[in-house]
């Protein structure tokens, strides 16, 4: 009996299947990154002589197999030959089917940190929407009529006294466009999907960004002529790479830089899903500036709603692009540092071609 592949492949942990000899059976994507190692190397291999475990484990596998029962040790450092040490998590249990085997799960301390960090925020975010959308309508009314009051009290007042009036103006509209924004974030439909040439959206958007906010930026494109076509809403598309390019042209500030639109072909990319099929989606947009970079805090959350590196920043458009990105069945991503910042979108072929690439 081997391990199921669709589940071993989609396990986002470092994980090992153990022999009753405690050598490596089989390991998944996420070991060999973690370890830094490949596959060919570690499989076959005594798992101690691989994986450096600061504990004394020998006789707790064997407590294992004995009893049955899982094993789990909290804050213990573990590495390879290859990479320092890392203090981790790690779960050992008794494989059901396979006699003498053992599952090893490696939960590195950062990530757990991480992954507890970014479900309290998802959860306070989606609360928040909700409270918003509800409030949406009832905040909107009144607003309205804040401004057409004072709209009217300007007409018979000084100049120097209109300049209040225009401020109560403006500042009720920024919080009605405030509240649109929210209501667009969970009200948006489900994408429309056509074969389309992303080449087309592209460069749609980035005439559009060129004669508006970004006409301070430089525009350099670095296509792949040859991309076939991606399974798409071009709408949707299209408002995910304005977004980007509007957050690289408020980066840049009045000074401008480089914006850099990148297309190219990646076989290897594929989104998992909960119930461990997969789908590619080898088709890569990238967005890059040259900017001063996003804070380093923000790297892990800035795809959530209301998370933003902008003092006045609403935090809802990176979270906008992650939605759309996700119910096209894609990925979205970034890596920034000071004078490059990289937003990498990948999206799904469009059938026709997904069936003449295979």
């Amino acid at each position: 009996m081997s391990f199921p592949e669709g589940l071993w492949a989609s396990l986002p942990l470092p994980a090992f299947l153990v022999d009753p000899k405690d050598r490596i059976a089989q390991v998944n994507a996420a070991a060999e990154d973690f370890l830094n190692v490949s596959m060919r190397s570690l499989v076959g291999a005594p798992l101690f002589d691989r994986v450096f475990i600061d504990a004394p484990l020998d006789d707790a596998f064997q407590r294992v197999r004995d009893n049955r029962s899982p094993l789990f040790v909290n804050t213990v450092d573990v590495g390879s030959g290859t990479r320092p040490p890392e203090s981790c998590n790690i779960q050992v249990a008794p494989m059901v089917g396979m006699p003498g085997h053992l599952l090893l799960l490696v939960t590195p301390r950062q990530l757990a940190v991480r992954l507890q960090k970014a479900g309290a925020a998802r959860s306070s975010a989606r609360s928040a929407i909700g409270m918003a959308e509800m409030l949406g309508h009832e905040i909107k009314n009144p607003l309205a009529g804040i401004t057409g009051a004072a709209q009217l009290l300007s007409m018979g007042l000084s100049q120097s006294d209109r300049e209040l009036t225009d401020l109560i103006v403006i500042e009720t509209r920024r919080i009605t466009a405030l509240i649109d924004q929210v209501e667009q974030f969970g009200n948006l439909r489900p994408p429309a999907c056509r074969a389309v040439n992303v080449h087309d959206v592209l460069d749609h958007t980035r005439k559009s960004a060129s004669l508006g906010f970004a006409a301070q930026m430089r525009m350099v494109e670095d296509y792949d002529p040859s991309l076939p076509p991606a399974w798409i809403d071009a709408d949707q598309i299209q408002q995910v790479v304005m977004n980007l390019m509007k957050n690289a042209a408020e980066a840049a500030g009045p000074a401008g830089g480089t914006l850099t639109v990148r297309t190219f072909y990646d076989h290897s990319l594929r989104v998992r899903r909960r119930d461990g099929s997969g789908s590619s989606v080898p088709l890569q947009v990238e967005i890059v500036d040259d900017g001063p970079g996003l804070p380093s805090e923000l790297i892990d959350s800035i795809f959530d709603p209301f998370v933003s590196g902008r003092e006045n920043g609403t935090g809802l458009g990176l979270a906008l692009v992650s939605k759309i990105v996700s119910e096209h069945g894609g990925l979205v991503g970034v890596e920034s540092y000071p004078g490059r910042t990289a937003f990498r979108i990948s999206l799904p072929l469009a059938p026709y071609a997904a069936t003449e690439e295979d």
